[in-house]
């Protein structure tokens, strides 16, 4: 199975819930690339697409929450996985798994994934599997178990 994980990351913790995901993917086997979605890699012969994300004022980051993020001390990024979901092909055909990190759960926390999942719904992609990893804080790191619990996850996607 040929794998492409598109993330944005501005503290690390998407990055490394995607790293962990890796792991339980290649466990199964699984030929894993993990992209940065400001560059958008090609979907040329992917089996399963996985977007992830931080979220960010309970959805995804848009350009004034990547501003806020830089100036916090995160990584600067002008694009990420909203502009990437735009630019996707209409004719998607491969499955589409999402996940989003969060610092906290429950219906005020928001999530990324969710809104990820809503805009591929619109595009008419069904999204497989969803989730999302808890950070501890915005700087993170991620919480305990989480990281076991993403290569858990990545394993059952394969």
């Amino acid at each position: 199975m040929n794998v492409l994980m598109i993330t944005e990351s501005y503290f690390g913790n998407t990055r490394r819930a995607a790293e962990a995901i890796r792991v339980g993917l290649q466990s199964r086997d699984a030929t894993v690339t993990i992209g940065d979605a400001a560059t958008g890699p090609a979907l040329t012969g992917v089996d399963l697409l996985i977007l992830g994300a931080p979220t960010h004022n309970m959805g995804l980051p848009k350009p004034a929450s990547r501003r806020q993020a830089h100036e916090k001390g995160g990584q600067a990024s002008t694009t990420g996985v909203a502009e990437l979901l735009e630019a996707l092909p209409g004719d998607l055909v491969c499955r589409v798994a999402v996940f989003d990190t969060v610092t906290g759960t429950g219906f005020f926390a928001g999530s990324a994934a969710k809104a990820i999942e809503k805009r591929l719904r619109r595009r008419s992609v069904t999204v497989i599997a969803r989730t999302s990893f808890l950070v501890t804080s915005t700087q993170g790191p991620l919480a305990d178990g989480e990281v076991d619990r993403a290569e858990q996850w990545g394993a059952s996607l394969a």
